[in-house]
């Protein structure tokens, strides 16, 4: 990356400097010694890392360009629903067979697990919508606590869940 007065120059980009008018090839054309002469640094570009999933990318002043925060709760509500379906799809033949005539009723432990799973759904969709920035939704996001689908004192029991090895996706 080209640098003059403490600004990225493009080097298929014409530039003025000093009342100079340099055409558009002039940077890749030179020898380092005339860019050099006229106060031009060559340094590595920098290359800032992001994630995709909140932002387009950087803008040339280097702030994050933000993806619509109201579209971005939309997706990861829809996520944490999907997730929750997915948890509750193993036991839903349980609860259809105890509303049927003369169906048995499913375990205190099957409806225990899916109230929790509603809750945590319920907890995580509010998180989602109070977040007031893209950072601040980006970070409980990418946070532990979005992943985290059981309560901790039931990860340290030794009792079985209903969905062994789920406890974080």
């Amino acid at each position: 990356m080209f640098i003059l007065d403490s600004k990225p120059l493009s080097p298929d980009r014409a530039f003025t400097h000093n009342s100079v008018q340099y055409p558009a090839t002039w940077l890749r054309n030179v020898s380092p010694e005339d860019r050099a002469a006229i106060g031009i640094e060559e340094v590595p570009d920098q290359v800032q890392a992001w994630d995709q999933r909140f932002y387009w990318g950087v803008s040339e002043d280097g702030s994050l360009i933000e993806k619509d925060l109201q579209q971005l709760k939309e997706q990861w509500t829809a996520q944490i629903k999907a997730t929750a379906k997915t948890l509750m799809d193993p036991t839903d033949w349980m609860i259809t067979r105890s509303a049927e005539p003369g169906g048995k009723p499913a375990s205190d432990a099957v409806l225990a697990e899916r109230a929790l799973i509603r809750v945590k759904s319920d907890e995580k969709e509010d998180a989602i919508e109070q977040s007031e920035t893209v950072a601040e939704l980006a970070e409980y996001v990418t946070g532990l606590g979005f992943w985290q689908w059981q309560n901790v004192e039931e990860e340290t029991t030794d009792s079985p869940s209903l969905h062994a090895g789920v406890k974080q996706l």
